[in-house]
């Protein structure tokens, strides 16, 4: 749509199926369009191709448009191009959504001009189109950076980066950090990066490279310019309690200080911060309370698809745990959170068609290990083994096919079984 605003002759591929509404918009704003098919010869005359972050370079038809030397970017970049707004760009393996909102959301409620765009919110290239706000706060992961060439977000975010995606990578680690390290490619003295030093991968890309913006490391471990030590955040000049907030764990600890200091850099005043770090909502399926039956606790972690996920999860909790994970496994490395899992997990519920991986990974370590590939009879079997004051985590580890659309799928079928579970149990005791 801002390429035909903006005087393009456009002609949207799809090799997949289109959907009804995308294409009333389409036929709304009279651009051509195709599904089903790449057409070779209409695509190669283009001067310029928007590709979708999801279409590797390895795609016979991209290999064949870079072959011919034809341009292809990404939608942020290419919507950059036609904003004067300020951008804080926020990347990482983990964390990226619930800090994106949480930046958001701070900014948002001090009275700011702001528009929320990348992987949440709504596309960039349609919000510039009119161009309306003062700032954007911008989740853009790995697969978008990729497809950058000039893209030069005023605050640039990297909270973490650990093994992921690693087939789009050629299974080589450098590959992905250049990948996230591209956020800050242009960064100049009147830019700002912001990062978690404590990532080993990070702290080396940070020594490899030569970065001009304004750097803000945030840490766990060193008394820095933001910092966190005995449950307290430390930033210029004050500090916040985390049970002052509405986040749990170490690593929402870095999304805050990382999400506040964005904010610092804006002006955002002190008290503001505080009452939106009160208010804050984060989304579905990132540690999502959602309710207690018999006093145990349910809690939907079904965005936790790798490993490195499952262990901050882990680590976010004190009570005994019976865990549910499994589904399409992605390479993990099990022994990453063995110490955890020993420490905390009392029961495993293995859920998906093959649990083999994770049987053979935990089946000496954990006293209690079921198998399932029906949600319900997961959550069924977790009250079973739970007692009370303990916890019940949904933090699979593993991608959702097999059984579920997407994690959000998963996620929400987890929910609806445990309120149903919740409905029963209720009325047996009405019943007692």
């Amino acid at each position: 749509m801002l390429a035909k605003a903006k005087g393009f002759d456009v002609f949207v591929s799809d090799y997949g199926s289109i959907t009804d509404t995308y294409k009333a918009e389409l036929e709304e704003a009279n651009i051509a369009y195709e599904e089903g098919k790449h057409s070779k010869a209409k695509i190669l005359e283009s001067q310029i191709i928007i590709k979708s972050p999801g279409i590797p370079e390895t795609a016979a038809i991209v290999k064949k448009a870079i072959d011919s030397d034809i341009r292809i970017v990404d939608e942020l970049e290419f919507a950059t191009h036609y904003t004067s707004a300020n951008i804080i760009a926020i990347t990482g393996t983990n964390g990226k959504t619930t800090t994106t909102l949480l930046t958001y959301h701070l900014l948002k409620s001090a009275g700011y001009n702001v528009g929320l765009a990348g992987n949440v919110g709504h596309s960039l290239a349609k919000q510039v189109i009119d161009d309306q706000y003062d700032y954007y706060v911008v989740e853009i992961s790995s697969f978008q950076l990729d497809g950058t060439l000039t893209f030069k977000p005023f605050i640039s975010v990297l909270l973490n980066i650990t093994p992921d995606h690693m087939d789009r990578y050629e299974y080589k680690i450098e590959n992905y950090v250049n990948s996230k390290f591209r956020i800050v490619q242009n960064a100049g003295a009147n830019d700002h990066f912001i990062y978690y030093s404590g990532n080993q991968l990070i702290a080396g890309g940070v020594s490899a490279r030569n970065i001009e913006a304004q750097m803000h490391k945030v840490s766990l471990a060193d008394e820095t310019e933001v910092y966190a030590d005995n449950g307290l955040m430390h930033f210029d000049g004050f500090s916040i309690s985390q049970s002052d907030t509405v986040l749990r764990g170490s690593h929402n600890a870095i999304n805050m200080m990382a999400a506040v200091k964005a904010a610092l850099l804006v002006d955002v005043p002190e008290e503001s911060i505080r009452s939106g770090l009160k208010t804050f909502k984060n989304a579905p399926h990132r540690l999502e309370y959602v309710t207690s039956i018999n006093n145990v606790d349910f809690i939907n972690d079904s965005k936790a698809t790798n490993v490195d996920a499952v262990g901050y999860a882990l680590e976010s909790f004190s009570e005994p745990l019976v865990w549910i994970a499994g589904g399409v496994d992605k390479g993990n490395d099990y022994d990453l959170i063995m110490e955890s899992v020993n420490k905390k997990v009392k029961t495993l519920v293995c859920l998906g068609k093959d649990n083999s991986k994770l049987r053979e990974a935990f089946h000496n370590e954990i006293v209690n290990l079921l198998e399932t590939d029906n949600i319900k009879d997961a959550v069924k079997s977790s009250l079973e083994y739970a007692q009370a004051h303990d916890v019940v985590l949904l933090s699979p580890a593993c991608a959702s096919f097999d059984l579920f659309n997407n994690y959000e799928d998963r996620g929400d079928q987890f929910k609806a079984a445990v309120w149903e579970l919740k409905k029963e149990f209720e009325n047996k005791e009405a019943l007692s």
